[in-house]
């Protein structure tokens, strides 16, 4: 997806106009300052015409006062300009990652399977940092030399005619290396962000897998590739670079050669007595200032051409359409809600695979506080069973029901609240063990989450911990064992306390001691509950009501434990080599 340059203004433009105030103060005082800079042209001249030319030190006197007056006024309106618009470019980039993040929340995992989570991190840090940078600052430059370039051609223009003339025509000269090669700059840009997050996406990946990449001594062909990378962000940064390098060059050389041709006939002037020296003065100032801006201009130029592939990159991700949402109409869940589940011939495929399905016509009814388990072999389609229940996925065919109802006419949000999922590898995020369990409802109080805890055989281990349950527990849980990770994601599940539970075999990667804690917890939490557990170990096959016997996405076999080892082949197989494993 390529997003149009012709969108970036407009669109930062809506984060300003919230602060239309500030943006108005910051403009106000911009004109202020560049017109009291402008204003020291005038003193200038009166200041060698009126002061020196004549001898008058009473004059001379005033003079300088003035100009020390127009001095303090150009530098409050400074400091006004520079406090106002860099607090907005803070606030705009805040805003375009809160903007941004809202977005990235609703996107479903089909999404996040094409997209590397390094290169979204790049985007919300680099690229929102360097559009603050843009509109706290170099906009800011840009502006004020703007004004400094037209205020400074009017003045000239009532200076002396003659010479505005000569100036104009070179202005085109000036701005002609900008429009050529601003664009270049702006694309290399873009290239060069796109490498950057390439960078970003490696590291985090190597980073978080530091175990793994250690442990196969991997350190020195990740170094190398990393360093193949860097020097792809280095190639596309040297041509930005160059042809910044070059803009800014040939706009000096052009404005300094036109200053230099322009005061060359100036001089001549005065000499004949067409203006006198204070004229001149003035006019030479005016021409530095104009001179100035647009060196500014060309130099920052180069930073709002980048900050322009990086708003372009921002705008994907703010504005990628959000594929699983809730339909227009929604239809409320009966109260109160029982977690009766049905299949009618379901069928799926992963996007861009459309002509494999994973999961064929499914036909599947389960009552309320049923415990299923479902089995089959690696690929069967079981995992991806459980992500089109909560909707993330879409189906291809068919339909599922809660209570009844389409789950498509639900309100996204409500059918997911319907379900607590643990899963086989449990997620612990970088925070204490009171808010990794109150992750599963944030508004429960401290004695609730205890209370989860001790049904969930984690109390134990969690008043042991430095700081029991205001322990930081690191990222990804690192100070915590497996089985410690399982009971505090089964406390969630208890807390949060949803009718339909999603065990994704919480059991299988854990030593004996561990799996008896975790199995004692699993069976508290199913209690009343409807429950789909994704089985490969033999005590939870047991305990269900019904087993479910998954093979290349069709159900081909369901009953008991004991009907399906004298029925089916692939269970009795299943069952030996996996299961009584």
């Amino acid at each position: 997806m390529t997003t149009s340059s012709t969108k970036v203004l407009p669109w930062i433009f809506t984060f300003l106009k919230p602060f239309w105030l500030k943006v108005i103060a910051a403009l106000i005082f911009l004109a202020i300052g560049s017109l009291s800079w402008l204003a020291l042209g005038q003193g200038v001249k009166m200041l060698v015409d009126q002061g020196f030319a004549q001898g008058n030190a009473s004059q001379l006197n005033y003079v300088t006062g003035f100009i020390l007056l127009l001095c303090l006024v150009a530098s409050v309106a400074t400091f006004a300009r520079f406090y106002l618009m860099t607090w907005l470019g803070e606030r705009v980039s805040a805003n375009i990652r809160n903007t941004v993040y809202q977005n990235m929340l609703k996107l479903s995992p089909a999404f996040y399977s094409e997209m590397r989570t390094g290169e979204i991190i790049s985007r919300f840090t680099a690229d929102t940092t360097l559009l603050q940078s843009v509109v706290g600052s170099s906009l800011s430059m840009a502006l004020r030399s703007s004004v400094t370039i037209v205020g400074g051609l009017i003045m000239m223009a009532l200076t002396s005619v003659k010479m505005t003339l000569l100036v104009l025509i070179a202005v085109p000269l000036v701005l002609l290396p900008i429009f050529m090669l601003g664009k270049k700059v702006r694309l290399l840009a873009r290239a060069s962000q796109d490498r950057l997050a390439d960078v970003g996406a490696y590291v985090d990946e190597s980073i978080h897998e530091i175990h793994t990449v250690q442990s196969y001594t991997h350190e020195q062909h990740d170094i190398q590739r990393f360093g193949q990378r860097i020097e792809q962000v280095m190639q596309a940064a040297s041509g930005r670079i160059f042809y910044r390098a070059l803009l800014i060059a040939m706009v000096m050389m052009l404005s300094i050669g036109a200053m230099v041709l322009v005061s060359w006939a100036g001089a001549h002037d005065v000499m004949a007595d067409k203006m006198t020296p204070g004229e001149l003065t003035a006019f030479m100032f005016y021409a530095v200032m104009v001179a100035g801006g647009a060196a500014t201009i060309s130099e920052v130029i180069g930073d709002i051409q980048r900050a322009a592939g990086a708003a372009e990159r921002l705008i994907e991700l703010a504005e990628m359409p959000v594929d699983i949402q809730s339909a227009e109409i929604t239809v409320p869940l009966p109260q109160p809600i029982t977690g009766a589940i049905e299949l009618k011939q379901l069928s799926f495929a992963y996007p861009n695979t459309d002509d494999k399905l994973v999961l064929q016509q499914l036909q599947l009814a389960i009552k309320p506080g049923e415990r299923i388990a479902i089995v089959g072999p690696s690929g069967a389609g079981k995992t991806t069973l459980f992500q089109l229940l909560q909707r993330f996925y879409q189906p291809s065919q068919g339909a599922i029901y809660l209570d009844g109802v389409d789950i498509n006419q639900l309100e996204l949000a409500q059918l997911r609240q319907q379900f607590a999922l643990v899963p086989q590898d449990a997620v612990i995020f970088a925070d204490s063990v009171l808010e990794n369990v109150r992750y599963g409802r944030p508004e429960a109080t401290e004695q609730e989450v205890v209370k989860a805890c001790i049904a969930a055989r984690a109390d134990g281990f969690i008043n042991e911990l430095s700081a029991g349950y205001q322990t930081q527990l690191g990222e990804r849980g690192v100070k915590l064992s497996g089985g410690q990770r399982q009971r505090i994601a089964i406390a969630r599940a208890i807390l949060a306390d949803r009718p339909v539970l999603l065990l994704d075999e919480a059991t299988s990667a854990l030593d004996a001691l561990s799996e008896q804690q975790v199995q004692l917890a699993l069976e508290h939490l199913m209690q009343n509950k409807t429950s789909l557990i994704i089985a490969h170990r033999l005590a939870t096959v047991v305990n269900a009501d019904r087993i479910i016997l998954l093979d290349k996405g069709r159900i081909i076999a369901s009953g008991t434990h004991h009907q399906l080892i004298e029925q089916s082949p692939l269970y009795s197989e299943l069952a030996k080599l996996q299961l009584l494993h």
